[in-house]
């Protein structure tokens, strides 16, 4: 009996350890600098091969569908661990890593809190089902936000920005010295907002305002620290 017993714990561990091995062991080098860069949690950050979604570390359990997948399997979500200079482990925050296998222009996701549903709580991006009664976290292409148009006489750059209905959504960047109020975003149907400027050539430093309060592009994982401590997004055109 005893022997069984040994036995059974035995392949037990061995599967937790699988399992954790599984979980932690990156590799792509650079997918494991990107999640070690990572401040703090946030909104998901889009790269060309990896949407990371990032919550606080004080679950025990946080998990994540999508709607390719009919909502049918839970994704769950690790931890990143760090050091003090004492040496002393912390939980710095949970993540998810979903490697892009297909082009979307829209995905669609919800999360689970130790058993609780609900949108992405870090994510301003959402929508509202009304065929079921829940609002559903959205994470748009970055190919699908930022769009060059050229024509004969100038290039356009088209902003667009995903959020709630009825607000006053703002641009200000490199372009207007960092002038919160020179040009507001038009929402050209619900809950989504848009505005083409005539930038010429070059690198340009962005983010939106809505009223006083600075919101980063989530689709643009272009991001910087500017040498007057903001955070902006970073945009080239061509």
């Amino acid at each position: 009996m005893k022997k069984h017993i040994l036995i059974y714990f035995f392949l037990i561990s061995v599967s937790f350890f699988a399992f954790s091995a599984e979980q932690v062991n990156f590799q792509d080098f650079e997918l494991d600098t990107l999640i070690h860069s990572i401040e703090k949690p946030g909104a998901p950050i889009i790269t060309e091969d990896y949407i990371i979604f990032t919550c606080a570390p004080n679950y025990r359990y946080v998990g994540i569908a999508f709607d390719f997948e009919n909502y049918q399997t839970i994704h769950p979500f690790q931890i990143l661990s760090r050091k003090d200079d004492e040496e002393n482990v912390s939980r710095h925050f949970m993540f998810y890593c979903y490697k892009r296998q297909h082009e979307f222009t829209t995905l669609k996701y919800r999360l689970v809190f130790d058993g609780l549903w609900t949108k992405d709580p870090l994510n301003p991006n959402f929508v509202y089902d009304d065929n079921v009664n829940l609002y559903f976290s959205v994470v748009n292409d970055p190919d699908s936000v930022k769009i060059y148009t050229k024509n004969e006489e100038t290039s356009g750059v088209k902003f667009i920005y995903r959020g709630e209905s009825g607000q006053k959504i703002h641009l200000a960047g490199t372009f207007t010295s960092w002038d919160p109020w020179i040009y507001e975003l038009k929402e050209t149907s619900s809950g989504i907002y848009e505005l083409t400027l005539p930038l010429t050539k070059g690198k340009y430093y962005y983010t939106y305002y809505i009223g006083l309060t600075p919101v980063l592009d989530n689709t643009n994982s272009q991001k910087i620290y500017t040498t007057d401590g903001r955070v902006a997004n970073v945009i080239t055109v061509d």
